[in-house]
């Protein structure tokens, strides 16, 4: 398993989504259930130690799902819901995908981690559609995790390509889930959300007022 101890993410950089997989992964308690979104949050898993105590889950009906695969460790019928190879960890059970979602829904996550093409300073999410005509719709599992899980992180660049906040005082793009983001992880820097508003926790090749500048929020 690859891995990037926290204490190595330098702060004066923009991070990769590797180092900030690690990040997170430094970030998530001891023993926790978690779910990791399909796409980037997915990287998390080969940044967890061992010794974690960590539990993922995906919603194709596993638990206890291990880093990902590689090699002649990689088992086609062995995937998480993004169908990349994955490992298993011993103790690692299977289950009905009807099941998995009753878990999702039932509040037995501890933790979720989402991509998202916005957030809202509020923690309002938006991650399933930008509701342009040409965009494909992929609702899949998040409405279900958003609700669900106990804890609902972000993993997402700051910006869009051309330079617009992706971490907005109100969503633009339809709504996954009302309310139910409570920290946005990203390239430039890590933050608090709810219903007090937005708190910088920590920032990466920038300050944090030039931050709060840049999203029009107060001062760190």
């Amino acid at each position: 398993m690859t891995t990037t101890p926290s204490d190595q993410v330098r702060a004066d950089h923009r991070l990769s989504m590797d180092e900030l997989a690690a990040v997170i992964a430094r970030d998530i308690p001891s023993g926790a259930f978690v779910n990791l979104g399909i796409g980037q949050p997915t990287k998390i898993a080969d940044h967890l130690p061992a010794d974690s105590g960590v539990v993922l889950h995906t919603e194709n009906g596993m638990l206890n799902m291990g880093p990902k695969a590689e090699g002649d460790a990689i088992d086609p019928d062995l995937t998480n819901a993004g169908k990349v190879p994955v490992t298993e960890l011993p103790g690692a059970a299977y289950f009905h995908h009807a099941d998995s979602f009753a878990m999702m829904r039932g509040g037995h996550l501890d933790v979720c981690v989402l991509g998202a093409y916005q957030v809202a300073f509020d923690g309002d999410l938006a991650n399933w559609t930008t509701g342009r005509p040409d965009d494909i719709p992929a609702v899949g599992g998040a409405m279900d995790l958003a609700i669900g899980a106990k804890d609902v992180y972000v993993m997402m660049t700051l910006f869009t390509r051309s330079g617009e906040p992706k971490l907005v005082p109100h969503c633009t793009y339809p709504l996954t889930g009302v309310g139910c983001v409570s920290r946005v992880y990203t390239d430039h820097g890590v933050f608090d959300v709810g219903p007090d508003g937005v708190r910088i926790r920590e920032t990466y090749g920038v300050t944090a007022n030039e931050l709060a500048e840049r999203l029009g929020i107060p001062p760190a």
